[in-house]
């Protein structure tokens, strides 16, 4: 049973009433044993994941959210950027949980985001206000990105540091797969996409209100400690025991000149450009689905396919974090499971991209290859946050927050770099989002698009002689055509002579039996067709330039994943799990004869 430290107001804050304590005092002052650990870990788990689903609500309903505000794509872009480099500096104050603690920025930013999503968001009614409340939630985020993996490594040893660094990473993953699966299957009957923004809002505040009774933090002599193996908890209360106020801020004094090295920025920077295809899934995966590919029928998949492909990406990316993390901890080992996955992330991106030559592919197919793909890179990544985690704490354990808050602003900021850019290589994403609406009711009076299919002779025959059949078409000259069809009177072939050219005259006659079997049934159709021309040709365009563009992206993505195999030398640990086992055996002996040390010093 481990004891008390010996200085009883540590983790406490005399002079504040029992009000107070509740709302913000939530330390701990003994390390807690395998099922509290566990407990307290899965809470975290749990609020990383709402929070994320929450923050990327926004993803599974990007097109209706574009045609409801008339917002044009390079617009959302833009806000997707701005809220990307304000959660990159939100991320550097957030390094003051070293000496504040982690809990009571996860807790209230439950809150926060609860309110912005559930009340703030469907209350927007312009572009301007929507970009606003995603700005703020890109504030908060920054945020809970560096409190949330620092709780973690507070609670795991490095031995079972991969495992709940997969668990954690489940959280952003999981906040997407959640937004799919969600409107996968509610988007076909709910009545407005806000809904999606007030199911996951009030979830944020369901959590919020879990954590603020059951979320704690590690005492800062507790977690300003390395902590290998579940075997050093007595050495580590112990160490805690004897440590004054003075050691504490001793440890955490000039967080940043102790932290700011060229293997950490290095290594950030690598895992950053290395996540370039995880981002562009996170924000645009939806968008990719519905505009390169299309059903047996010839028509571009929903809002809901796209949300359906998206949840096979996500759920192979929760699973695969999480199995090799542990397999991770097993073998001792990061480097070769870094290695490993990052050349088959490579192969499969390359396996992925070429699949956008064939619109018609089969979901199947499709869904092989992205699972592959988000296997490999998760491979890759929860053994890549346990190394970091290792790494920061070579340096001083005592800054684990300031060694993530370092990682948090370089990931957004190439996150945001990214999406500056992203535009600029796949050109065809504006004239396809913002003519879109164009092409598909509830703007457009009927689906164009099913209508060109299934109307490929008269298609053909208005868009041949489309210069003439304008005319047809005008306000003054259309009741004539009409009239002439309905009743071949002279006086109505006069009248209808006299309103046109004679050229445009010649062509109707000649062509009546062809107008009479394509043009009149569906008269008022051609009208739209007519009148949105250049839209729907801008759209056409767009879609066939689309996947030549994704497709470069994917090759810019594959240079990112390149660029970071180098990086993956820089890190600490062993590539041997032989070796690895012989360290740890190493490290209990010290710990023992340490502990032993510690306790006959202190008889």
């Amino acid at each position: 049973m481990a004891t008390e430290l010996s200085d009883p107001s540590a983790g406490t804050t005399s002079g504040h009433g029992a009000l107070f304590r509740f709302l913000f005092v939530h330390e701990i002052d003994e390390y807690p044993n395998n099922a509290k650990r566990t407990a307290y870990l899965a809470l975290a788990v749990v609020a990383t994941i709402v929070l994320y689903y929450t923050y990327f609500t926004q993803t599974g309903v990007t097109p209706e959210i574009l045609q409801y505000f008339h917002m044009s794509f390079a617009f959302y872009v833009g806000i997707v950027v701005v809220s990307n480099l304000i959660g990159a500096f939100a991320s550097l104050p957030a390094s003051k949980t070293d000496q504040l603690g982690r809990s009571n920025v996860v807790i209230y930013g439950l809150l926060v985001i609860g309110l912005l999503v559930a009340v703030g968001v469907p209350s927007c009614k312009t572009q301007m206000q929507f970009a606003i409340v995603i700005c703020v939630l890109g504030l908060v985020e920054g945020a809970i990105l560096v409190a949330t993996p620092a709780l973690v490594r507070d609670f795991s040893p490095q031995l079972g540091r991969a495992s709940a660094m997969g668990f954690w990473t489940v959280g952003p993953v999981a906040g997407s797969l959640i937004t799919s699966i969600v409107a996968t299957n509610t988007l076909s009957h709910l009545t407005a996409w806000q809904d999606q923004f007030l199911i996951s809002g009030v979830t944020s505040l369901v959590v919020f209100v879990l954590a603020l009774f059951w979320m704690k933090d590690l005492s800062s002599r507790l977690r300003d400690q390395l902590m290998v193996s579940e075997q050093d908890r007595a050495l580590i209360e112990a160490k805690a025991r004897g440590l004054s106020e003075e050691d504490v801020v001793a440890a955490t004094t000039h967080p940043w000149r102790q932290i700011l090295k060229w293997d950490l920025v290095g290594s950030a920077i690598g895992i950053s450009l290395f996540l370039l295809v995880y981002y562009a899934a996170s924000a645009f995966f939806t968008i990719y689905w519905a505009t390169v590919f299309k059903t047996s029928d010839g028509l571009n998949l929903t809002t809901s396919d796209a949300n359906y492909l998206n949840t096979w990406f996500w759920t192979a990316d929760a699973v695969a974090l999480v199995v090799f993390g542990v397999l991770s901890d097993k073998f001792r080992v990061r480097k070769p499971f870094m290695l490993i996955g990052a050349f088959g992330s490579i192969v499969m991106l390359i396996f992925f991209l070429h699949q956008a030559n064939k619109p018609y592919s089969s979901f199947g197919s499709i869904i092989v290859l992205e699972v592959l793909l988000a296997s490999f890179i998760s491979l890759t990544y929860a053994p890549w946050m346990a190394a970091y985690t290792e790494m920061v704490e070579a340096k001083n354990p005592a800054l684990v927050g300031t060694g993530l808050a370092l990682w948090g602003w370089i990931l957004r900021l190439t996150v945001g770099f990214s999406f500056i850019f992203l535009p600029m290589v796949i050109t065809s994403v504006n004239p396809v989002v913002d003519n879109l609406q164009y092409a598909q009711p509830p703007y457009a009076p009927f689906n164009v698009q099913k209508f060109q299919l299934q109307n490929p002779q008269g298609v053909a025959f208005a868009v041949k002689n489309s210069a003439w059949l304008k005319v047809l078409n005008e306000p003054k000259v259309a009741p004539l055509a009409a009239a002439v069809d309905k009743n071949l009177t002279p006086a109505n072939l006069k009248a209808f002579q006299d309103a046109v050219p004679a050229s445009v005259f010649t062509a109707a006659v000649a062509n009546k039996t062809l107008l009479d079997k394509y043009i009149v049934p569906n008269q008022a159709k051609y009208v739209y067709l007519s009148k949105h021309q250049n839209q729907l040709n801008a759209l056409l365009d767009g879609v066939a330039k689309s996947p030549k563009q994704w497709q470069n992206w994917f090759w810019v993505c594959i240079g990112g994943m390149v660029v970071f195999i180098p990086t993956i030398f820089l890190g600490r640990g062993r590539w041997s799990p032989a070796k690895a086992r012989e360290d740890e055996e190493k490290h209990e002996a010290d710990v023992a004869e340490e502990l032993r040390e510690l306790v006959g010093t202190n008889a």
